[in-house]
């Protein structure tokens, strides 16, 4: 029985965003994340039809990717797409017992979908990194997060064509995606990441 999704955001296309210089427009950049190479459009500051108020003016362009979101029902797998890269990311309890790095049996099947998906791409560069929550030492979240990244990455290696090279990072309880004040939120910074270049427009 294939399990429900939920649609948290939907974008097809990349924004041309132009700001008035109040201030900047920022965008947090997660880890090892790429941006695109296109640049911003041109577009003439004194144009009418811009409708400025008096004194305004234009900061410089700039081209935001939109990230297509879609999440499992519990969080246990969820996929980002925009227009640079595919970014999944497995909570570590469908992957690993606690304080485990020695992956379960149902994680094979999952890694093997994204293997599939990573070799339809066509990606030359793979992209994986471990995270946990905050409990514990620090020290030791970096030692069992890199632990099992390094694990996701040997399984993803069965599965893909040749010649893909990989980053293999562990990031301990740095940046987590929710709040790690509550259980829920840490069983979703407690995840593997893998990512990889988009270049087949699929």
């Amino acid at each position: 029985m294939t399990t429900p999704h939920r649609l948290a955001a939907l974008a097809v296309a990349t924004l041309f965003l132009t700001t008035l210089s109040t201030g900047p427009v920022l965008a947090d950049d997660p880890p090892g994340s790429t941006s695109s190479a296109s640049p911003p459009p041109e577009i003439d500051a004194n144009s009418p039809e811009l409708m400025l108020p008096d004194g305004a003016t234009l900061a410089p362009a700039k081209i935001l990717d939109i990230k297509q979101v879609v999440e499992e029902e519990g969080g246990e797998q969820r996929r980002e797409d925009t227009n640079v890269d595919v970014t999944f990311a497995l909570q570590a309890e469908v992957l690993f017992a606690k304080d485990s790095a020695k992956l379960s049996p149902a994680a094979t099947a999952r890694i093997a979908a994204i293997a599939v998906e990573i070799n339809k791409q066509n990606s030359s560069k793979v992209r994986v990194f471990g995270f946990t929550d905050n409990l514990g030492t620090y020290e030791h979240g970096l030692k069992l997060s890199k632990q099992r990244a390094d694990a996701v990455q040997q399984e993803l290696a069965k599965n893909l064509d040749p010649g893909k090279t990989f980053d293999i990072r562990g990031y301990s309880e740095d940046y987590p995606i929710a709040d790690n004040s509550t259980e829920e939120g840490r069983t979703k910074n407690r995840r593997v990441e893998i990512s990889f270049p988009r270049t087949t427009g699929g």
